[in-house]
């Protein structure tokens, strides 16, 4: 247990002899600006449209159309092979003309969701622009988030002694503080 002590003593006059001590402190903000921007957000948006929806074809207008038409094209036919011709075109004719009067109906009207990708422009915090206090000094600090009342610093004590600075040791430097984000 004295060698554990020993050695951890050792190591702490090591790295104090080297002139870099650390210490977490804390810093009195004294103000904190948010840092807008304007952001391009992407938003699907939907709107109700109405539409009219033919009705659905059966093939009976066709049908009925081409029977109409042969019987036709069979009693205008003059004898013979004209008379054959005459119905086939009828018939043909007739299945045009019924299948037409079928799509020719009312429709049904219906209520339909159309979408779209539309950009808009938001403004966001990216960050805050901190102002704070520590050892009667004023720092600034972009930060991440808003740090509060208090900002955790690092203090890394510069100098060969490892004592905090002050001003009437003229051999130690002046602690420099890194929020710790």
């Amino acid at each position: 247990m004295k060698k554990q002590l020993s050695t951890m003593a050792l190591a702490t006059l090591a790295v104090l002899a080297a002139g870099n001590a650390r210490a977490d402190e804390y810093g009195r903000v004294l103000s904190s600006t948010p840092i807008v921007q304007a952001v391009t957000v992407p938003r699907q948006v939907c709107t109700p449209q109405q539409v009219v929806v033919p009705p659905p074809k059966t093939g009976t207008g066709a049908v009925v159309g081409a029977v109409a038409g042969g019987l036709m094209g069979s009693l205008l036919g003059k004898g013979g092979s004209n008379r054959g011709v005459a119905t086939a075109v009828g018939a043909v004719g007739g299945a045009v003309v019924g299948n037409q009067i079928e799509g020719n109906g009312q429709g049904q009207v219906q209520t339909v969701q159309q979408c779209s990708t539309q950009n808009f422009v938001e403004n966001q915090v990216t960050g805050y622009n901190v102002v704070y206090e520590y050892a009667g000094k004023q720092y600034t600090a972009q930060m991440a988030s808003d740090p509060g009342a208090w900002v955790r610093l690092q203090v890394v004590l510069l100098g060969g002694t490892g004592a905090p600075a002050s001003t009437s040791s003229p051999q130690a430097a002046a602690p420099t503080t890194y929020p710790i984000r």
